[in-house]
């Protein structure tokens, strides 16, 4: 049975070993097992590993194994292409060489370079720095770049891709011709290998097989939707995965404000992250982040750059990514170190090839994804779902159209025959005045017309009591003349 190797297998001295121990680190990843005893020789190499895999330590231990912390001047430099990436070194630096009292500096944009300067004359062995403050450092001649022996460039592609090219060349070209030189990168194109072959001496290629430019233990799914409706998935997708930590990538930057303030409408805390943010802006948004006052982080390519956030279990692409390599970087910001975690991207029915594209080149298995209610289901079990439910429509049809028709039951009492049969006949006429109703009705021998009570008798005596005479109103107050002849006419009529 083979024994795993360790990291004093590997050639790290037994302080370092300690110190990695207490932190809880006692195996390498693959690429730490295959580039520290490379590194440690001083030999340049270019090493392209995935993202999340640990090469960080793949570079950083050899670097504090070979520093002199009693030589008091600058030893080994680190490129890095984003402020964030940069200082997340630095904290690794220090927590393992601290105690051995090796001083690490940060030197990145957005700081003050006076106070930068004035941290210089403190002499430090290594200096971590974004290219363009390294750039302006040299100009400025407050760094003695003949004195470093080894300078790593961290994530190159990205370095390059965000304009740092030049930066990177003349930082280079500032140094030594013996010194070491390390690039690391998740993915080597055309432009870095020319560059490496050009400044590097017995270049050694430490790589990966193509089909492992991801971690394993990630979990690659796409939605589709149409572009209307993406925010809606967006927030079931994030309700669904409840991660304590989710970070969303939106393509246009002037679309991310918009994208932050609907999902605090919905009631989830999100904050944007802008690459061009400040240092101060930037640091707040991350350690609450971090400290998971903030649920969701939007950001763009550019600010999401090298970021290293533990416990970040989800990612979610609101747009596709350009290409593979920003998909890969995209991807890699969670399941690192063999954790699990969640690549989703939210695209519409137009968008599905970049996905196909995706899966071809990655050599991963990227499925469609569909959200029914509140769960999400692949599409094989969606289709187990909608035959089951079809089949159980049908048996449910079936056992209906088998059943005999019901007749009207008819509660019967104890008692005598006599009482059944009252029952019986009831209800035998009941049905038969249903299905006849002019049966109910009666006939001429049965109708009986209503008579009218007689009237009563008159009694004229009685009547002419009652009746009063008629008092000639108009005749009132008239000539005698007038009244006599209105009396004769009345007595004619």
């Amino acid at each position: 049975m083979e024994s795993k190797v360790n990291f004093l297998g590997l050639g790290i001295n037994e302080w370092l070993n300690d110190v990695l121990e207490r932190y809880g680190i006692t195996e390498p990843s693959p690429v730490q097992a295959e580039a520290i005893p490379h590194l440690l020789e001083g030999k340049d190499a270019i090493a392209q590993s995935q993202t999340g895999s640990g090469k960080t330590l793949a570079y950083l231990l050899p670097v504090l194994q070979q520093v002199d912390p009693e030589r008091k001047q600058l030893q080994a430099m680190i490129l890095a292409p984003t402020q964030e990436l940069a200082m997340q070194i630095v904290r690794e630096s220090e927590r393992y060489g601290a105690e051995r009292g090796i001083m690490t500096l940060g030197l990145i944009g957005g700081a003050a370079m006076k106070r930068q300067i004035e941290k210089l004359k403190r002499h430090p062995q290594i200096v971590v720095g974004t290219p363009g403050r390294i750039s302006e450092l040299i100009n400025l001649r407050k760094l003695k770049m003949h004195l470093v022996n080894t300078l790593i460039v961290d994530e190159v592609d990205q370095v390059i891709g965000l304009g740092g090219g030049s930066d990177v060349k003349k930082i280079i070209r500032s140094t030594r011709k013996d010194r070491q030189l390390v690039f690391l990168s998740a993915t080597v194109n055309e432009e870095i290998l020319t560059l490496a072959n050009r400044e590097m001496n017995d270049l050694l290629e430490i790589g990966i097989e193509p089909d492992t430019r991801t971690s394993s233990g990630i979990e690659h799914v796409y939605f589709v939707a149409e572009e209307r409706d993406k925010l809606e998935i967006l927030r079931r997708v994030l309700r669904h995965y409840n991660s304590p930590r989710s970070l969303v990538f939106v393509n246009d930057t002037n679309d991310i404000a918009e994208v932050e303030a609907k999902l605090n409408h919905l009631g989830l805390s999100a904050r944007v992250l802008y690459g061009d943010a400040n240092k101060v802006t930037r640091s707040t948004v991350l350690s609450q982040f971090r400290e998971g006052k903030i649920k969701v982080l939007v950001a763009s390519d550019v600010a999401a750059r090298g970021l290293d956030i533990e416990g970040l279990n989800l990612v979610v692409s609101l747009d596709p990514a350009f290409d593979t390599d920003h998909y890969v970087h995209r991807s890699g910001r969670t399941g690192r170190m063999g954790k699990k975690g969640v690549a989703a991207s939210i695209i519409t029915e137009r968008e599905r090839f970049i996905m196909r594209k995706f899966a071809d080149a990655l050599h991963i298995d990227l499925q469609e994804h569909v959200l029914k209610g509140g769960a999400v289901l692949t599409l094989e079990q969606q289709q187990e779902r909608e035959e089951s439910y079809r089949a159980s429509r049908a048996e449910a049809a079936a056992a209906r159209s088998s059943r005999p028709a019901s007749t009207p039951s008819v509660k019967k009492e104890k008692g005598s025959s006599e009482t059944r049969s009252t029952v019986k006949s009831d209800v035998n006429t009941e049905s038969s005045a249903k299905s006849n109703p002019d049966s109910t009705r009666p006939t001429e021998r049965e109708f009986k017309p209503r008579t009218s009570s007689p009237a009563a008798k008159v009694n004229p005596k009685t009547d002419k009591k009652k009746r009063k005479p008629k008092v000639d109103t108009k005749s009132k107050g008239a000539p005698k003349w007038l009244k006599e002849k209105r009396a004769a006419s009345q007595d004619e009529k």
